[in-house]
């Protein structure tokens, strides 16, 4: 089976690799494609506008032609996606596959964002999952964050997300969600509490189920 997945940043292929690694699906091959101008421009617009859009669908049907499914990995581009198929291939979105995880036994779920733009689609889409499952959904932006992720201060974005993930469940958190798939290395520093859940893993298993 053949998953491509559409990044907007390049270190996100590793991300998905190793979380690949993680769920054991040896029969799984990851068709990476990398589209850094599509978020630059949902930040330079302040969110998505027709142009991205058919620019992000575009890429979205491309990809689609090599693989079995395939997966979009930015969740500021993840409204772009209106249609469940490109043909006959599957198209997930990784901050859906997400949403429904973190809200599927209730409670009281905290989804944390790094980026502005993302804030918006973030909300919707975990708010909605929330309503339908019975949880209690708050969003936040990881504060300062960002800059450190765009710097290459990798290091310190991770923990800067591992320290919200602590204050959130201090705050009463039942369930943590990291929203970006940039995030998900966080999990690894996360000490005393439960292990968040992330949309890499998330979004695989999804698209693996969809095919």
């Amino acid at each position: 089976m053949r998953i491509g997945c559409l990044h907007t940043a390049a270190s996100n292929i590793n991300v998905f690799e190793t979380a690949l690694a993680k769920v054991d699906a040896p029969s799984v091959t990851l068709v990476h494609r990398v589209r850094p101008d599509l978020l630059s421009q949902a930040q330079q617009y302040g969110g998505l506008n027709p142009e991205i859009e058919r620019l992000t669908n575009a890429a979205l049907s491309d990809l689609s032609a090599e693989v079995d499914a395939v997966l979009l990995t930015c969740s500021t581009l993840g409204p772009c996606v209106t249609n469940e198929r490109i043909g006959s291939v599957p198209v997930v979105r990784v901050d859906s596959a997400l949403a429904k995880e973190s809200t599927c036994a209730g409670g009281r779920v905290v989804v944390l964002c790094a980026v502005e733009t993302t804030l918006g689609p973030t909300t919707r889409i975990f708010v909605d999952a929330g309503k339908k499952l019975g949880a209690s959904v708050e969003v936040r932006v990881v504060q300062d964050a960002w800059p450190l992720f765009l710097g290459g201060q990798i290091t310190d974005y991770l923990a800067a997300v591992a320290t919200a993930v602590a204050h959130a469940y201090e705050d009463g958190a039942n369930v943590v969600a990291l929203a970006q798939a940039s995030m998900a290395g966080a999990a690894d520093l996360v000490r005393g509490y439960p292990r968040p859940l992330c949309s890499p893993a998330s979004g695989l298993l999804a698209a693996m189920s969809a095919v």
